[in-house]
């Protein structure tokens, strides 16, 4: 199947993957991780390569995106996206900077995701109040897309135009947000049931529609896919209960009703649901044992989603 233009869903959903950023396995994050989860990526026929941004979090957190950069040569043709960057905290200018180069060095295949992010331990670090993230999130944003499309001072330019999405997690502002700067929306798996994507995209519809812009060319995707296979219930209860709640501050029944953490079924029917709900992409992030997991997913769960999954070659 060809590759859809950068920023475009093909119809159907596709799978990304997400880097390993978060050790679960005691041992800092290493180049060798990052260059086999992009490796494994690849050789599996998923669609693209995410980075989520911190500062600090629950657990020690490699920067997004230098982790990003770091896998270019290794991604092939695979997308390359940020879910989400943070041009707040981290500066318009700064932000730009780096998305500019990611997307010239890796040839124009990058998906800028941006958000205002929710931890406020981001903001007391980079000395920026916290209540003030949603007026500076919105003229970020307008300078970021002023910054990479050239007007201004940055040098060197992007490869081509960086599509610039913004994360929301599906009120009606930020939906009107998405809306009225956006060219797609991040949703965030765990923070969301299928149901409240589908809510989320008609609203999302509606204001596509107010600012006169198209819904049917619109993209989507849901970031942060928690996932773990296995077919031990107890295991799954423990990754979950144990490893996944604690670092996200999210009940542990909440979470097994949307994240894939349990059988390949589990996982399929899930995913089926979201697809059903108009989600167009989902990245997946493994709960550690990345390249198995992948493997994993790759061989049992890609073949249960029959005709919501669009295959790559």
């Amino acid at each position: 199947m060809t590759r859809a233009p950068v920023g475009e869903m093909i119809d159907g959903m596709d799978v990304g993957v997400h880097l390993p950023l978060i050790p679960f396995d005691g041992r800092p994050p290493s180049s060798a991780d990052l260059q086999a989860t992009a490796d494994a990526a690849r050789r599996l026929g998923f669609a693209a390569l995410a980075a989520n941004d911190h500062l600090v979090f629950s657990r020690p957190w490699l920067d997004g995106p230098t982790a990003l950069a770091a896998v270019i040569a290794q991604s092939g043709d695979l997308d390359l996206a940020t879910t989400v960057a943070l041009p707040v905290v981290r500066g318009a200018g700064a932000t730009a900077k780096a998305l500019a180069a990611i997307d010239l060095l890796s040839g124009g295949r990058l998906l800028a995701g941006v958000g205002p992010g929710s931890s406020a331990a981001d903001y007391e670090l980079a000395g920026v109040p916290f209540d003030e993230r949603w007026p500076r999130f919105d003229a970020s944003v307008r300078e970021l897309r002023q910054l990479l499309d050239g007007d201004g001072a940055l040098e060197p330019r992007p490869f081509g135009r960086v599509p610039i999405w913004i994360g929301s997690w599906g009120s009606a502002a930020g939906m009107r947000r998405v809306a009225r700067l956006a060219d797609g929306w991040l949703a965030s798996a765990y923070n969301a049931s299928p149901a409240q994507f589908g809510d989320a995209r008609r609203r999302l519809e509606e204001a596509l529609t107010e600012q006169g812009r198209s819904a049917d060319a619109f993209p989507n995707a849901l970031a942060t896919m928690w996932t773990y296979l296995t077919d031990d219930a107890h295991e799954a209860d423990r990754v979950l209960r144990d490893v996944l709640a604690p670092m996200v501050r999210r009940e542990p029944d909440l979470l097994a009703e949307r994240v894939c953490v349990g059988s390949a079924a589990d996982c399929a029917a899930k995913l089926n649901a979201y697809a059903a709900e108009g989600c167009r992409r989902v990245y997946l992030w493994p709960l550690g044992d990345d390249v198995r997991q992948l493997e994993l997913f790759a061989e049992r769960v890609l073949p249960a989603l029959g005709g919501a999954y669009a295959a790559r070659d």
